[in-house]
């Protein structure tokens, strides 16, 4: 394989925007909330958040693959450690660059949005670190899909729309949550998908903890709860379009109860990021078409 291509699988495109559509929310809610918007810095925001992201995925795909988590013949996508695309160290010091990236940029944003922005760049940044790192990687505990939902919802929407308008509102902890549940879900596809080679390796998800049914019904939660929840407390007027997802949602829970875990999963997970993607249009079009 072409080692531009490997480099462009190693990255895995399809999860990206799992780190995008939050900033993207939290810049569009913090215009609704002042009328204003600083391109610059919005641009910065979603960069650094984009970088983060790459760094976690080269860094989970050069460790899984030392650890044995990931083999060749691993039910997931390909990963370039394990398929021999790339050599772990070479991934390592993309993880390793990606990070330095983020980093660079945060020392900008924390200039403009003071010590908020700065734990919150130095806890994503640890935390992109941790999830596959250290002596007890989190990735191998059932604590993954809630540091999503904090991180990848919470933070990332509070953190965006702080550095615009100067505030944490709680539209944005709660734009957030509805963002951050159906990324949670994403994880949650994921460890269902691996299971059996989850326990082998020694992790202890939470797929594995709540067992198949368990996983399906809290799968339901994650999608069913947010559009209800933006729809029901977010900003009027436009808060109702949220709803519009849950047509999807429904057809998403309907396909993951029939399935047993396996390659199917993979079209599955895919799918489970353009929802959040569906999702988080739908706030912005809400917010954008609102009066002030």
């Amino acid at each position: 394989m072409h080692p531009a291509a490997a480099w462009w699988l190693a990255i895995r495109p399809k999860t990206l925007s799992l780190a995008a559509v939050p900033v993207l929310v939290g810049n569009a809610l913090a215009w609704w909330e002042t009328g204003q918007f600083r391109g610059t810095v919005g641009f910065a925001t979603l960069i650094a958040a984009l970088l983060i992201q790459i760094g976690t995925n080269l860094y989970n795909d050069a460790r899984d693959f030392e650890r044995g988590a990931d083999r060749p013949d691993r039910l997931g996508p390909p990963r370039a450690s394990a398929q021999g695309w790339l050599h772990p160290d070479q991934v390592r010091r993309g993880a390793m660059l990606a990070f330095l990236g983020a980093f660079c940029l945060g020392v900008w944003l924390a200039y403009l949005g003071g010590w908020p922005i700065v734990v919150l760049g130095l806890l994503s940044l640890g935390l992109g670190y941790a999830y596959s790192g250290g002596p007890k990687p989190l990735a191998y505990t059932p604590f993954g899909e809630g540091l999503v939902l904090l991180f990848f919802g919470v933070a990332a929407v509070g953190g965006s729309d702080y550095l615009q308008s100067s505030q944490l509102s709680q539209q944005a902890l709660l734009a957030g949550t509805v963002l951050g549940l159906p990324a949670a879900a994403v994880l949650l596809v994921n460890n269902d998908r691996d299971r059996e080679a989850d326990l082998q390796a020694g992790r202890r998800t939470l797929a594995l903890q709540l067992g198949p049914l368990g996983t399906r019904w809290l799968y339901a939660g994650f999608l069913f709860a947010p559009p209800l929840l933006w729809s029901l407390a977010g900003p009027p007027p436009g808060a109702y379009w949220a709803s519009l997802a849950l047509i999807p949602g429904l057809i998403l829970v309907r396909r993951f109860w029939r399935l047993s875990p396996g390659p199917a999963h993979n079209l599955l997970l895919g799918a489970t990021a353009r929802y959040q993607v569906c999702l988080g249009l739908l706030m912005i079009f809400g917010l954008l078409a609102a009066p002030l």
